[in-house]
């Protein structure tokens, strides 16, 4: 652990200069008792101003009561709670209503989203939350409906569909209510899609505009809708060659935020589809409005302005991550400011009145850029960056330096809390791309950037990816403190009015901090990862924080560096008070032994296999078949050692309705028997034994 000593100036809070445009969007001068929106307040700073739980009265906090969810599929929401009730939601779109105070259900709904649904989902079967407005429940789910419940019991009120059924979208991010109309984006840039963003009556679901965020075939007309305009007169001239056969990409898959003082929606877009430019646009342009924060007029949708943090991205490097209004003092100055820490490395800080840079530096080591240009507000990129002639390492690479785990923004202390990492990535040409309509298109060589299958590389490959919560100063541009952890993808971040902040790790843990010196102050062992943001709020007068813990994702799922030696326990709602005595029953999960049988393969279809199975099943299924313990070890398959039953599985789609789809489009029957071949073999090596997990 390293840590520094506070710095900067004190600010004065926020205000929200309209009110009633959200419900419950927050009080000047009072602590808010609710957590009625996703960032807790329309600013979405994240930042509880209520101070029973504090340093002094932390060492009561305990555990208050706690639900399990059905699944241990990834866990990503952040409840909302509103008038007493917690409304959360779960994978494969499941809501949830509970007593905020007991835990008591009080109703759960079932959007019955199909298994085969979760093969377009690049990052597991996750919802981040819902919305509320005037007794409604709002969601998105994983196949593209955008429901509204009724808040006191659960009944689907309306249901619209927001997508062609036929084109690999997915909804995993919350829905926002803005000014009486429903906010929502998609996601599936990998797949070849183009993004969007669309807002809906509240009441009646009816759609009342559509934003397109990259342009579409220039052979047929316009979209007819109000992002036809700008992107005749600004986006179209940024691109090249036939992209849009593969869509363009540009989802708004999580940041929607609206400005109440400006009456300003700021909505985070997408990488390019695909991510290689030289594929997508014939390596030229900026490939408007990719990687770029996007004003629009919530009322009409219309174009206000933007601001392009990578221009013509060829990295995966998305400004899709959260984004924080606020205003901050800079050269003596009031400043009406957005900040945000996307996936490229930069903390940028953002006029938001008219979208111009006011200053933009590395939060994490970054090497694809040497810095941000202050005129141009364009980076300065490496000459070998874009991987034209050789690969390149780059820092950070596709999964950032910051994804989409919520940051918190203290008003207090004027300082940024970032659950940073550190997570390079190798780019190289795929000299041989061809399009897999519905399947991953990156136009990357993903085989280049798998390691061999080795212990020490593995281990040395575990010892490289850093995770580290990262107090920022935005207007020093600096780091004031920061807790360093053996392994990235930790949890978001709640700060408080109790000079606290709260987060989850990824090794099962939810700590609080100092939030002046990030001095470590109390811990609670969660017995699985933790990676959605924490609340804070009141019922009765007494103050809780809350939190959703369970792992999964893009990054636990495929990597090695999260332990799969264990089985994972369901998800669940957590719930902390003071002198809150509740216990976590102890944790009893079997894993099967190996079973890779006794057949033998040659070593050059064992090799096939290895490729097969890099470019079809390690997004799930774990680098070098190294389950993180949520998906199937497929070492551990029953299937494993019987041709026929393995076949019925990946080809015949046995398991489709649990989310494992037929790969007929992709592999056929030798192809699936290779990576049998590869997996038994690993099985055979690896030696998994079989393994029980019990409560620490």
């Amino acid at each position: 652990m390293s840590q520094h000593y506070l710095l900067g100036s004190r600010l004065m809070l926020p205000m929200l200069a309209i009110a009633g445009t959200f419900l419950h969007a927050g009080r000047v001068g009072a602590a808010e008792v609710d957590w009625p929106t996703y960032g807790g307040t329309a600013l979405e700073q994240r930042f509880s101003t209520l101070n029973e739980i504090n340093q002094d009265t932390l060492e009561q906090l305990g555990l208050q009561w706690y639900v399990d969810f059905d699944t241990n599929r990834g866990q990503e929401s952040t409840p909302l709670v509103v008038d007493g009730k917690m409304f959360v939601t779960t994978a494969w779109s499941k809501v949830m209503a509970l007593d905020a105070a007991t835990g008591r259900r009080l109703w759960a709904y079932d959007p019955k989203v199909p298994g085969e649904t979760g093969f377009s989902a690049c990052c597991d079967v996750v919802n981040r939350g819902a919305a509320y407005f005037e007794g409604r429940v709002y969601v998105g789910t994983l196949d593209g409906r955008l429901i509204a419940l009724s808040a006191a019991t659960g009944k689907l009120l309306w249901s619209k569909v927001t997508f062609d059924p036929g084109r690999p979208y997915t909804i995993t991010g919350a829905p926002r209510v803005v000014r009486g109309k429903v906010i929502i984006g998609n996601g599936g840039a990998e797949y070849g899609v183009r993004g969007f963003v669309t807002a809906y009556d509240a009441k009646s679901g009816a759609k009342v505009w559509r934003f397109y965020t990259v342009p579409g075939n220039p052979n047929v007309k316009p979209d007819n809708e109000v992002s036809d305009g700008v992107l005749k007169s600004r986006a179209a001239a940024t691109w090249f060659g036939d992209f849009w056969k593969l869509g363009g990409g540009g989802t708004v898959y999580d940041a929607i935020v609206y400005d109440p003082e400006l009456n300003q929606l700021y909505i985070g877009v997408g990488n390019g589809s695909p991510w290689n430019q030289r594929i997508r646009s014939a390596g030229k342009g900026d490939n408007l409005f990719l990687s770029s924060i996007v004003a629009l007029d919530p009322d009409t949708g219309r174009y206000l302005w933007h601001y392009q943090e990578t221009p013509g991205e060829t990295w995966d490097f998305t400004a899709t991550q959260p984004i924080i209004l606020a205003d901050l003092t800079i050269e003596g100055k009031r400043r009406k400011v957005l900040m945000q820490a996307p996936k490229n490395g930069f903390f940028y800080v953002i006029d938001r009145t008219d979208g111009q840079l006011i200053s933009a530096q590395k939060f994490v080591p970054v090497n694809w850029a040497s810095g941000i240009d202050p005129k141009s507000g364009r980076p300065i990129e490496a000459p070998e960056a874009r991987f034209a002639n050789a690969p390149f390492v780059a820092s950070p690479g596709s999964a950032g330096a910051h994804n989409w785990q919520p940051m918190s923004f203290s008003p207090e202390t004027r300082l940024v809390y970032i659950p940073a990492q550190e997570l390079p990535f190798l780019y190289a040409n795929d000299q041989k791309f061809q399009i897999r309509p519905g399947a991953w298109n990156t136009g990357v060589d993903l085989l280049a950037a798998i390691p061999p299958d080795s212990p020490e590389v593995q281990a040395a490959i575990k010892a490289s990816l850093k995770g580290r919560l990262l107090a920022w100063d935005p207007v020093q541009q600096k780091p004031v403190w920061q807790v360093e952890y053996p392994g990235p993808w930790n949890g978001g971040v709640l700060s408080t009015a109790g000079n606290l902040v709260f987060q989850g790790t990824a090794d099962g843990q939810f700590d609080a901090y100092d939030a002046r010196n990030g001095h470590l102050l109390w811990k609670f062992a969660t017995q699985t990862g933790v990676m959605a943001g924490p609340i804070s709020y009141s019922v009765g007068g007494r103050q809780y924080v809350a939190v959703v813990a369970g792992f999964g994702g893009a990054i636990p799922l495929a990597l090695p560096a999260f332990d799969g030696s264990k089985p994972r326990p369901n998800g669940r709602v957590l719930v902390f008070a003071l002198d809150g005595h509740a216990e976590l029953p102890p944790f009893t999960g079997v894993l099967a032994a190996a079973s890779p049988g006794t057949e033998t393969w040659p070593a050059g279809i064992v090799a096939r296999g290895r490729n097969l199975y890099g470019v079809n099943c390690i997004g799930c299924h774990g680098m070098a078949t190294m389950s993180a313990g949520v998906l199937p070890d497929l070492r551990r398959s029953g299937a494993l050692a019987n041709r026929d039953a393995w076949n019925s599985i990946v080809i015949g789609g046995a398991l489709t309705d649990a989310g494992m789809v037929s790969f007929s489009k992709y592999l056929n029957a030798d192809d699936a028997e290779a990576i049998r071949a590869y997996v038994a073999s690993e099985a055979r090596i690896k030696k998994p034994a079989r393994t029980q997990a019990v409560k620490p």
